[in-house]
């Protein structure tokens, strides 16, 4: 573990300028990448929340630098539950949807999770959003997605947030 930019990650804040400082780091050196996976991945660190922030930001530009570790990415999913984390680990899925080749089991992977996500009561709308969005993106290939990203979305609409109502409004009218 790089000590120096581990104390980074421990002193950035949710300010956007830090963030992105920190994004710029791995962007103009990236064999910081794998400490920042470290980082991120090790839930049992109090600070893992913002690694998942600038690992955002990174793969936001970057998706390519996950590409050796997808597997791990993957199998690791449910580890997370401080939805601090969890807004930018779902965001990064869907990036992954968009933008990565992923083989079969990566796919289930991650549209286990965005499902576990959508229906846990305690997600908040920001995870929401990126899992419907992201299960939009694999339904394009998994037939059987949809019928039931429909029925979820239809059953929960009247529950939820104005923000998450104007998300599944929008992939309602994408999926009929």
């Amino acid at each position: 573990m790089n000590s120096e930019f581990y104390k980074n990650v421990v002193n950035s804040s949710a300010y956007r300028s830090s963030r992105d400082e920190n994004a710029q780091l791995i962007l103009t050196n990236s064999q910081l990448f794998p400490h920042l996976f470290a980082i991120a991945f090790n839930t049992g660190d109090k600070n893992h929340h913002k690694a998942c922030w600038i690992l955002e930001l990174v793969l936001e530009k970057q998706p390519h630098l996950l590409s050796d570790y997808l597997d791990d990415f993957c199998e690791n999913l449910s580890k997370f539950s401080n939805e601090s984390a969890l807004r930018p680990i779902s965001k990064i899925c869907m990036f992954l949807s968009q933008h990565i080749s992923l083989t079969p089991l990566q796919e289930e992977q991650i549209t286990e999770k965005c499902f576990d996500w959508l229906i846990q009561e305690k997600c908040k709308v920001a995870t929401k959003a990126y899992s419907i969005r992201t299960l939009y993106e694999l339904g394009k290939k998994q037939d059987w997605i949809y019928p039931e990203l429909k029925r979820i979305l239809t059953d929960d609409y009247r529950k939820h947030t104005a923000a998450y109502k104007a998300v599944a409004r929008e992939i309602l009218k994408k999926i009929k």
